[in-house]
């Protein structure tokens, strides 16, 4: 049996578990291999791995989705990692990105407060969640300054090209929506039935269970919340606004 953990997770309505399986069918269809799916600590999805080929399974799985790295001695200064935001607001001195570090006990990596000022202006750290529609679970990938293993302590950055695509975000003038906890293909649907799918420039899916619509010039996001958010239940949505 082999077990992955990949950089994904499943949560709110779960639809991501059913859209994962049609992910891994072309992948392993060619395969003497069965698999199953389930959440783990924090929500990050295993991929277990029952058969003849196995281990090639595990690793073209993780090829193509990443795995977390499971251990704090495995995480490096200056390597770039893949994580998601976690428990935004609740302190004021950074924001935490879970990377799935969870021995020897679960460990949340810190992009502390003087960084995101240098960065985004002097500003406290909930008004920039709130402006920049930073929700849990987004993605972001970020780059590992420091790593204190006695106080089991995480230091992160943004990564470049995750500064470079949050920073276009801010300034193209466009009002956007971030959806985390379904699949894009919901909020799709919730998009036509709201007859809202003319207001959208572009969909771009982030994550299993995050999307981003970026709206066209003109539509404010607050009206397509309150239209879609109904149909959307279990969802948390962040907002990037102009007007």
């Amino acid at each position: 049996m082999e077990e992955v953990v990949i950089l994904e997770k499943v949560y709110g309505d779960r639809s991501g578990f059913l859209k994962l399986d049609r992910k891994l069918k072309p992948l392993l269809e060619e395969l003497e291999v069965e698999w199953k799916l389930s959440a783990v600590k924090k929500n990050w999805v295993k991929v277990t791995l029952s058969g003849e080929d196995e281990e090639i399974s595990a690793n073209l799985i993780r090829e193509e989705f990443g795995e977390v790295p499971y251990k704090l001695s495995a995480v490096k200064e200056e390597e770039i990692y893949k994580g998601r935001f976690t428990d935004l607001g609740k302190v004021g001195y950074g924001a935490y990105v879970d990377l799935g570090i969870f021995f020897p006990r679960p460990k949340d990596a810190l992009l502390p407060l003087y960084y995101l000022k240098e960065i985004f202006g002097d500003a406290p750290v909930r008004e920039m969640i709130k402006r920049f529609g930073w929700i849990d679970n987004l993605p972001v990938e970020v780059t590992v300054a420091k790593v204190e293993f006695g106080a089991r302590e995480v230091e992160v950055t943004f990564s470049k090209p995750q500064l470079k695509r949050m920073k276009s975000w801010l300034e193209d003038g466009y009002d956007k929506l971030f959806v985390a906890g379904t699949i894009s293909e919901n909020v799709e649907k919730a998009l036509v039935q709201t007859g809202h799918g003319r207001d959208v420039k572009r969909i771009e899916e982030l994550g299993l269970m995050e999307t981003l619509l970026i709206l066209k010039k003109g539509t404010q996001a607050p009206g397509i919340i309150k239209e879609i958010g109904p149909l959307l239940k279990g969802t948390l949505i962040g907002a990037i606004k102009f007007q």
